[in-house]
């Protein structure tokens, strides 16, 4: 049997995790980004729009289309910054924090049930590997430019 590629392994186990999200969310008519979305949102601040974005690794355009879902929802309500004219604050509706709390309590499930399964060390060793693929995405060390030209 051939040997699954990192990628591979990634790729599958987020699409996993991403499933199970979306049929917990779907409990509640929601979805996964939505759930993020609002986990993303200080519940008591409000949060910018234009740092939604990239604390959730979310395209603009993806995050338009949700935001406006949530609206439509009543999960949130967009208000002018007050120290930033020209920007928008996105905060929470009543509705929003109650479906907040619910998304917040999926994600918390799941890493509890994680924990529970996996020894304390494989699961700092899992950590410490990701955050070195990361650390190897985020300062383009992967792919040389000039390797490939």
């Amino acid at each position: 049997m051939k040997e699954k590629t990192i990628d591979y392994i990634l790729r599958a186990t987020w699409m996993s995790v991403m499933k199970m999200y979306n049929e917990e969310a779907g409990k509640k008519g929601s979805t996964m980004a939505t759930g993020f979305a609002l986990i993303s949102i200080d519940p008591e601040e409000g949060t910018p729009s234009t740092a939604l974005g990239p604390k959730m690794g979310m395209e603009a355009t993806s995050l338009s289309r949700t935001l406006k879902s949530m609206e439509e929802k009543g999960l949130i309500e967009r208000k002018p910054n007050p120290t930033d004219g020209r920007g928008v604050l996105i905060h929470l509706t009543p509705f929003g924090k109650e479906m907040r709390e619910f998304s917040k309590n999926v994600v918390l499930q799941f890493d509890e049930a994680v924990q529970e399964s996996i020894p304390k060390e494989d699961l700092q060793t899992f950590k410490n590997v990701a955050n070195t693929i990361l650390e190897l995405i985020h300062s383009k060390k992967i792919y040389d430019t000039e390797k490939i030209a």
